[in-house]
């Protein structure tokens, strides 16, 4: 028996963290946020001196990363870098390393290990395209730079950082160019997508829209 997997793709900030763990916990299934597994990467690059377009070594450092998930914590060599994956450094160097093929490549086999009964909801920018293309629900999560831009900042003030609104609209353009021009795997909506612009809508009605969309393709109970 094939074992059911809905894809959620899309820029960062779209939302697809909080709709997809939630999807996830309301079918019961397990969570991938692949995103995850890149920032880690970033962060292991950074902290271990690795250049972010040295691409031989982020490739083998990819293939022998010390990384566990523990729910939502993230184990990295045995530290607990839940909190550090999400800073603004973190996230700009997983944009970069995620650009190189031969890194894309050593983590999809990681990636693709997450699918176990009974169902899984991947988050990513490749899930619907690259990773699980036979997925019998993908999902393409939009919404304009300034209104991400706009939640990123709000999260960011909420924990305590001094930020600039402006320059996190420029850092989430430059993060978009990127993802959508890099030569393989990138962010765009697989050709049998479900895309949804969440710029105006509330997280749980983007979750209820999927739970919907997963019960008429006999994915989920009524």
């Amino acid at each position: 028996m094939s074992v059911p997997v809905i894809t959620l793709d899309g820029p960062s900030g779209s939302g697809k963290g909080t709709v997809g763990r939630a999807v996830a916990e309301r079918l019961g299934w397990h969570f991938l946020d692949s995103g995850a597994l890149y920032r880690v990467l970033g962060l292991a690059a950074l902290r271990h001196g690795v250049a972010l377009d040295d691409e031989a070594t982020l490739a083998t450092l990819a293939q022998d990363l010390d990384v566990t998930f523990q729910g939502e914590r993230v184990i990295l060599e045995g530290e607990d870098v839940s909190g550090a994956i999400r800073s603004e450094e973190a996230g700009a160097a997983a944009s970069k390393v995620a650009a190189l093929p031969a890194v894309r490549q050593a983590l999809l086999a990681r990636q693709r290990a997450f699918r176990r009964l009974p169902g899984l909801v991947a988050d990513g920018r490749d899930m619907g395209t690259v990773v699980f293309p036979d997925a019998p629900l993908k999902v393409f999560l939009e919404a304009s730079a300034e209104e991400r831009a706009r939640r990123r900042h709000a999260q960011l003030k909420a924990q305590g950082h001094d930020v600039n609104l402006d320059q996190i609209v420029a850092d989430i353009r430059a993060r978009d160019r990127r993802d959508r021009e890099r030569a393989v795997a990138p962010l765009k909506p697989a050709e049998d997508a479900v895309v949804i612009d969440t710029t105006e809508l509330a997280p749980e009605a983007v979750i209820e829209e999927i739970l919907d969309l997963a019960k008429a393709r006999g994915l989920a109970g009524s």
